[in-house]
């Protein structure tokens, strides 16, 4: 089992915590004048680096949720970092 670090609750087991995809997928701005192809690509395309990728978690204990680096082979992952700057 991994262990990953919460930046509010500190190192916890992975099963406390839900992964919310991949950080900088920015929903389009626009509402009904955003074009299909820009919707479909927000929806399903992503990067799936091999390596380093920045990833929103949540801690379901807490429901706090933060950006974590996370390497995609080896699994190691970095101490999250609280969303806002505020930890």
């Amino acid at each position: 089992m991994q262990i990953f670090s919460c930046p509010f609750c500190g190192p916890r087991p992975e099963t406390e915590f839900h992964f919310g995809g991949e950080a900088g997928n920015d929903r389009p701005h626009g509402g009904a004048s955003v074009p299909a192809q820009d919707w479909a690509a927000y929806l399903h395309l992503r990067h799936n680096p091999k390596g380093a990728a920045r990833e929103i978690w949540m801690h379901t204990t807490c429901l706090e949720v933060f950006v974590m680096e996370r390497d995609t082979l080896s699994m190691r992952a970095e101490p999250g970092q609280a969303l806002g700057g505020h930890a």
